[in-house]
């Protein structure tokens, strides 16, 4: 039978801890029968037993002793200390589960950064671990030392259910290898045709428009992360999943008495396998992330079963066939050419119009797995990213009218009523531009990550002497954070204004520090997908504008228990300002959904203002 992950961890540590007591119960036997001592049983036991602590704690110190040694040698210091009030700082590990599982994020990493500075340490365990807010630590990290930061083994360990071998989950030649594969699909030619878009955009706002012409409010999270979903399935293997064609969720108020209810609401479960592959794969991405989070010791929590293993066989009984038919598609291809006598050349680089990017990867590669991960690591970053920034961006919109008529105002000024935008005039649409950014500066797809140095290294400190990172210790950082920190961004860093991008404050903070603007990742790891995102966004965004004019939050249509905490509301800053409650598991999202009302534009309004 096979063990679960916890089995397997608490067996290792049995192994490594069990070489002490053996070595003292050998000895005493030896000195018993060779020596005459006579030592009592009972001895022998309290020794073996109390060889493990000990041999813990002198582990413990000789390995602080060399950091603050090898730290001292290299005229650096170490970053300051979070210091919990429980044996091994397990405390500080409990805050950071409540904090990601119920508080609002990074409030724990928010207090520290004020009370330490942009760069502490956290001894859970005592491990050793390194978190910033720093973009001169974070660029080191992920441009100048890029080659020593890593994903490394505990992540890929944790994350491999879900991502596999994958371009998110590699390092070194296999990461190269991966990213090779994937870079041609994403030109410029690839990620400016907008049909796909155009199709899955008609299709959710119909939806939109369907419920709230019934007098309901929408979850838009639900419905963009639809869109994201069908456009991102059927851009990468050619086989959408048609997620748009399920009924939208209902308010949580509704009436069960409700006409409209009573007609439509049975057809909520009937869930088939597409939508069981995206309930699925949301699942595993929450398990993941935990385990992220709860570092070396997750497996604790999984002790008998890997529980992302029952998720991922849906997500896999769903991609598997597509996989399989793409393998059997090249196989006939190559057997037709054989028969034929021709030997065409594989230009693995050159994509041909109607190529779907599964199509692109068998020509790399017919391993099934390889096939599997891949498609499944630019799924999450496809789906995911995009979104989660729509999602805040509509928010952010309801919130403040103001900039929802400016844009509106440059959409119909730039685009019109009802023409398709095109690559060219979204290039040229500044204010949208700068919207989106506002919102990816905010609210981070991406808002936390992490890296494990290879070797020993230094870290930039603006308080004096550098910061010693002995090897193979985690260093996260915080784009949260680093985005409404006030050092980076000034005065108003916590506030939304779009106009940040376009004044003079882009000189004064951006230009000069360009790291301190990170949602798409930086260095040779920066998201290939940046500008597709980009134009999937500013595309949708476009088109809701053309046919909505206003907007207004919906938080009574959300069960009251999903909503943030009424202390929230005193709370400094952004958290004091929520209508819903952000979280956070790989990527951002609202829980429990962004709900939403909507006025759609009369068919003559739009001609009357062009």
């Amino acid at each position: 039978m096979e063990l679960g992950p916890g089995e397997r961890l608490v067996l290792r540590g049995l192994l490594t801890a069990g070489k002490y007591p053996v070595l003292v119960a050998s000895a005493a036997y030896l000195l018993n029968h060779y020596a005459g001592w006579d030592i009592p049983a009972w001895a022998v036991c309290l020794g073996a037993l109390g060889t493990i602590p000990l041999a813990v704690f002198v582990a413990i110190r000789i390995r602080y002793w060399q950091v603050f040694s090898a730290a001292a040698r290299h005229g650096a210091i170490i970053a300051p200390q979070w210091t919990g009030k429980w044996l091994g700082n397990l405390d500080i590990l409990y805050l950071i589960l409540e904090g990601y599982r119920n508080g609002y994020p990074g409030d724990f990493l928010w207090e520290k950064f004020n009370e330490l500075g942009p760069t502490y340490r956290f001894n859970v365990l005592w491990g050793f671990g390194i978190l910033t807010c720093d973009p001169a630590v974070i660029k080191t990290i992920l441009a100048t030392e890029f080659q020593n930061y890593e994903k490394g083994e505990m992540f890929q360990e944790q994350m491999h259910a879900l991502l596999g071998t994958g371009v998110f989950n590699s390092d070194g030649d296999m990461w190269k290898w991966h990213r090779s594969m994937t870079r041609p699909f994403f030109s410029k030619d690839r990620i400016s045709h907008f049909e796909l878009f155009d199709r899955h955009a008609e299709a959710a706002l119909n939806k939109m428009s369907e419920r709230l012409r019934a007098g309901y409010a929408i979850d838009f999270q639900d419905l963009v992360s639809r869109f994201t979903l069908d456009s991102a399935t059927e851009f990468l293997f050619g086989a959408c999943v048609h997620s748009l064609r399920s009924t939208l969720p209902f308010p949580y108020n509704l009436s069960a008495s409700s006409p409209f209810a009573a007609s439509t609401m049975p057809l909520v479960s009937e869930h088939d396998k597409a939508e069981a592959f995206a309930t699925a794969f949301s699942v595993a991405e929450h398990l993941c992330a935990e385990r992220v989070m709860m570092g070396k010791i997750w497996p604790l929590w999984e002790m008998r079963k890997d529980k992302s293993r029952e998720h991922m066989r849906v997500v896999d009984e769903y991609l598997h066939p597509i996989l399989e038919e793409a393998l059997r598609k090249k196989s006939q291809r190559e057997r037709e050419e054989k028969a034929k006598g021709e030997k065409r050349p594989e230009e693995v680089d050159g994509i041909e119009e109607e190529e779907t990017l599964l199509d692109h990867l068998v020509k790399f590669t017919s391993d099934l797995t390889v096939l599997h991960d891949e498609v499944l690591n630019i799924l999450l970053a496809g789906r995911d990213t995009t979104a989660t920034t729509l999602t805040f961006a509509v928010y952010l919109l309801a919130m403040h009218p103001e900039v929802l008529g400016r844009l509106r105002t440059e959409v119909l000024e730039k685009v019109g009523p009802k023409q398709r935008p095109t690559y060219a005039i979204i290039k040229e649409m500044r204010y949208l531009r700068a919207v989106i950014n506002e919102t990816l500066r905010l609210y981070p797809a991406v808002p936390f990550n992490i890296r494990l140095s290879v070797n020993e290294g230094l870290l930039p400190n603006s308080n004096g002497k550098p910061i010693y990172v002995p090897a193979k210790v985690p260093v996260s950082y915080s784009v949260w954070a680093m985005h409404r920190r006030e050092e980076y961004w000034g005065p108003d860093a916590q506030e939304y204004d779009p106009d940040r991008f376009l004044d003079e404050r882009v000189n004064k903070y951006l230009t000069p520090n360009p790291f301190i603007f990170l949602p798409f990742n930086a260095g040779p790891r920066i998201c290939l997908g940046q500008q597709f995102a980009y134009n999937e966004m500013s595309f949708f965004l476009i088109k809701l504008l053309q046919r909505f004019s206003a907007m207004e939050l919906a938080p009574e249509a959300i069960s009251p228990g999903m909503l943030p905490p009424k202390e929230w509301a005193s709370a400094p800053g952004r958290k004091g300002k929520e209508k819903f409650a952000p979280k956070s598991h790989l990527t951002l999202y609202m829980t429990g959904g962004m709900w939403v009302r909507m006025t759609e534009v009369e068919d003559d309004e739009n001609d009357v203002r062009v």
